[in-house]
């Protein structure tokens, strides 16, 4: 939380969405894809009635392909990496404009 956003990091000295999304699950042991449209290509589909606390949410601009990706938290929040001159912090799944650019939900790891 806080670092700033950087185009292409990965690390804490800046983020930009998809290397935070990278970054988290490396600390975790997990190996996942770099960029937001490849990452919601490999992640395993979640219905977002479903949704628990490290699972990935995406969202799209115009296009079919995910621009967007962040991690779930829990309570319709999820953290990400926004853009330029924001840092990482929270957003909600509520907020108009992540309700309408939505494209799905993901995780990278298995439920017992």
């Amino acid at each position: 939380m806080g670092s700033p956003y950087r185009y292409g990091g990965a690390d804490p000295a800046g983020f930009d969405c998809s290397g935070l999304v990278y970054f988290v699950h490396r600390q975790l042991g997990l190996r996942v894809p770099r960029t937001a449209a490849e990452q919601s290509l490999a992640a395993i589909p979640v219905d977002p009635s479903h949704l628990e606390p490290g699972d990935v949410v995406f969202f799209r601009d115009s296009g079919p392909e995910a621009t967007h990706v962040g991690v779930y938290t829990g309570r319709h929040r999820f953290v990400h990496a926004p853009k330029s001159g924001r840092a990482v912090g929270y957003a909600s799944l509520e907020d108009d404009y992540y309700r309408e650019a939505f494209l799905g939900a993901g995780r990278f790891y298995s439920v017992p």
